[in-house]
């Protein structure tokens, strides 16, 4: 979307923003990177966007430049245009509004299409452990994440994202998995723990945020970050 467009954007996002009752925007940056969550301010060329949300520290809030803004797509679950991108008539008069139409649908037999985010995620207890990943995902949807890099665990012990799985620790959250090893989790209300490690590929079971961690009870003596790959489907039609 080129620069012109967005002035007329922004006053959409405004207006959507108040008469849709759920939005998950996708917003895509000119670098290429993807925040997926809700706008919920635009004041002095700045978005303000909020990515997760609870009591478990699982949540953050993004300033983003709108200089620095590619284009904004807006998801309603409750609308039947959901995952549509917006277009805008910029030929308003004084005191009406731009509308915005939803383009039409096209059915197509095209494989599943991804975007790439890339994050570091600590492995201390800075934000309760949780490193977020500002993508927030939908039930049905394909996620591919690799992971690299070493940290330390304390006690001279280090460890890659598949973890060591003869170090025993009672309290880390996934007692079955080995300790220090990459996790995940969608949502901040939900204790239903994903073991990532180097590698995987999996289908979300649930909507939220993605948030990633290192699998062990006392973060308190870790230092490092794990480099992380994360390749989303994009998602199209209706919400499943």
């Amino acid at each position: 979307m080129k620069k012109f467009f967005l002035r007329p954007l922004i006053i959409v996002a405004l207006v959507v923003g108040v008469s849709l009752p759920v939005l998950a925007d996708t917003i895509r940056l000119k670098d290429g990177s993807v925040i997926r969550g809700q706008i919920v301010s635009f004041k002095n060329e700045q978005f303000t966007i909020i990515v997760g949300g609870g009591a478990r520290g699982r949540k953050s809030r993004i300033t983003v430049y709108m200089e620095d803004v590619e284009s904004i797509e807006f998801d309603s679950a409750g609308s039947a245009g959901a995952n549509e991108d917006i277009t805008t008539n910029t030929n308003t008069t004084p005191n009406t509004q731009p509308s915005y139409t939803p383009p039409a649908r096209t059915t197509t037999n095209a494989p599943p299409t991804f975007f790439q985010i890339n994050v570091r995620v600590r492995a201390d207890n800075t934000s309760n452990g949780w490193t977020n990943t500002g993508l927030v995902v939908r039930r049905g949807q394909r996620l591919k994440i690799n992971a690299s890099g070493r940290v330390s665990l304390g006690n001279n012990r280090s460890t890659t994202p598949d973890g060591l799985p003869n170090v025993p620790d009672r309290d880390k959250l996934m007692r079955n998995q080995p300790t220090g090893g990459l996790i995940g989790v969608i949502g901040d209300d939900n204790d239903d723990f994903i073991f990532i490690g180097r590698s995987r590929d999996f289908v979300a079971q649930r909507d939220g945020v993605l948030f990633l961690g290192v699998n062990e009870g006392n973060l308190s003596d870790n230092s490092g970050m794990f480099d992380v790959t994360i390749e989303a489907e994009t998602m199209s039609g209706n919400p499943r």
